[in-house]
């Protein structure tokens, strides 16, 4: 049963009017910017704008978070969409829960800049973050939606490139089929006020740039994941995208991998970015997890 906050928030989802018309991209941009904005950075949280590699991106810093522990943290948005201002108080929140600075990155998104433009930004920003220091025994790689299928495709363009992985990973309800071929995709689209099958095929289509759908550093769901590191995936039982994630976990299950999935029941797309009381829980579970994996502080 999910929280008033939550009941509240969804209703509101659902009573949005349908337009006339179809908005346009930068209108969804926008829109997106605007509603994220409504959760306001907490005073005590410090950013730190950078240049990761040539990728824009900032630190994202909690009270006492560990200088030598660090999140590389990639935004959702079907790669078309989001930015590190539509992150930034999630990642305080991880930084907060994990005790560990956020690496918040702002990679380049499609149509303007389709695939492998995200991948390549991921990786160039991994790596500048081990170059001030961070070893890969204190580092983690993250994201929701379509970034954390861009967690797994950068944890699997990294292993083929020959660099150290980081210790963990998390996947947040994570887009990594983009065709939409999972049957959660039908049977939770009357439960998911959020993501739905067209609008998917839509980004895919943009993001791909006429690249084939099962190109694995695009669809990971297709990525060979043998040596990948302990990852952790979380995914709500109210949400089209929900096989995606079972269907990782499969694969890495198979491959070898240390992974662990959690089904949140009722839970829609991605509601840990949402200031609800479930939101809290999973991300306190998200910084257990870190913390075990990255050997950072217990506060």
């Amino acid at each position: 049963m999910v929280s008033p906050e939550l009941e509240k928030l969804l209703e509101a989802m659902r009573a949005q009017p349908v337009p006339e018309s179809p908005p346009t991209l930068e209108e969804r941009r926008q829109g997106m910017e605007a509603m994220m904005a409504a959760n306001p950075l907490p005073d005590d949280i410090k950013t730190e704008p950078v240049d990761a590699g040539g990728v824009r991106a900032e630190w994202v810093s909690a009270p006492g978070a560990d200088p030598a522990s660090a999140i590389l943290y990639v935004h959702g948005g079907g790669y078309v969409l989001g930015s590190i201002n539509t992150h930034r108080e999630f990642a305080g929140r991880l930084s907060r829960e994990s005790g560990a600075r956020v690496l918040n990155v702002d990679y380049r998104l499609a149509p303007e800049h389709p695939f492998p433009a995200a991948v390549d930004d991921a990786t160039a920003a991994y790596r500048w973050m081990l170059k001030q220091g961070i070893t890969p025994e204190r580092a983690a790689i993250g994201g929701d939606s379509a970034g954390g299928g861009l967690t797994v495709a950068t944890l699997v363009a990294l292993r083929d490139a020959g660099d150290p992985l980081p210790a963990a990973a998390i996947c947040l309800s994570p887009w990594v089929d983009l065709e939409g071929t999972g049957n959660s995709m039908t049977e939770k689209a009357s439960v998911d006020p959020m993501v739905q099958q067209a609008g998917l095929l839509e980004m895919a289509a943009a993001y791909l740039g006429g690249a084939d759908p099962k190109t694995p550093l695009a669809a990971p769901l297709h990525a060979d994941l043998l040596g990948l590191p302990p990852m952790l995936i979380q995914v709500g039982t109210a949400e089209t995208l929900l096989d995606d994630a079972r269907r990782l976990a499969d694969r890495a299950k198979q491959a070898g991998v240390d992974v662990t999935l959690e089904p949140w029941e009722d839970m829609v797309h991605v509601w840990q970015i949402f200031r609800v009381p479930e939101a809290d829980q999973a991300t306190s579970r998200l910084g257990e997890f870190l913390k075990q994996r990255l050997g950072a502080p217990v506060s």
